[in-house]
């Protein structure tokens, strides 16, 4: 019986357009890095390498160590300073990024009338990103951490989609088979990926995610709307 819900964060709770996010989130990080004498191209193909590993990660480290390791790898043991300058971006600059919202949107009232009903809730963005800078994007949409019993980050995870060890990972860590999950998200190839594991899927069409164009007609799918309806017709947890 379904009784935890997955959600995605980028373009599927918060609603914007993956490429206007990735343009504006390296102009701002770009503004804070390049005055303090980093290359932004040097620095962009670091940032976009780190990105990569943390994808192909199988398990060994933490997706933070990889990112570090091959950042250091690319710019030098000095590049380690980064991280706290990094940090204090993602509390600060980064919150001018939610300016390519397609639309103000406000999930809290949504999450409330779940968990009423008790389901648990997990924040299944790709944990290719710090604590910090998820905390940041759930507030664009009214929710915080602490509205999720678990939130994948770049610090907790080892995998990230659409290896099925990530969704793996989530399961052990919230103590559920993946018959009683339901999995939503924006992207058929990196969220849809969790129905391998014989998770439930329910794709988020307002900001789709599918450059390869690839059928959906197999997921169960609509707007953001409609999700609502389809979750406020679930039965309460008994």
């Amino acid at each position: 019986m379904l009784n935890t819900i997955l959600f995605d964060l980028d373009g599927t709770l918060a609603p914007f357009m993956q490429d206007e996010f990735i343009r504006a989130y390296f102009r701002a990080l770009l503004h804070r890095l390049t005055p303090m004498g980093y290359d932004g191209e040097k620095l962009t193909k670091a940032l976009w390498k780190g990105t990569g590993a943390m994808v192909a990660n199988t398990g060994e480290s933490t997706n933070r160590q990889v990112f570090w390791s091959s950042f250091v790898e690319d710019l030098g043991m000095e590049v380690l300073s980064l991280e706290s300058i990094l940090e204090d971006f993602y509390q600060r600059d980064f919150d001018g990024v939610g300016v390519i919202l397609t639309k103000q949107a406000d999930r809290s009232e949504l999450l409330r009338r779940l968990r009423e009903k008790g389901y648990g809730l997990v924040l299944a963005t790709n944990p290719i990103f710090p604590a910090t800078a998820v905390e940041t994007r759930l507030g664009w949409v009214g929710l915080c951490g602490e509205d999720f019993d678990l939130v994948t980050t770049y610090e907790n995870s080892r995998h990230s989609k659409p290896s099925a060890d990530y969704f793996r990972d989530i399961l052990a860590a919230v103590g559920r088979e993946a018959g009683e999950c339901l999995m939503i998200g924006n992207n058929p190839v990196d969220d849809m990926a969790a129905l391998e594991l014989g998770m439930e899927g329910y794709l988020v069409t307002d900001c789709m995610e599918n450059p390869d164009n690839l059928p959906i007609g197999q997921y169960r799918h609509g707007s953001f709307e409609s999700l609502e309806a389809y979750l406020d017709s679930l039965p309460p947890i008994k």
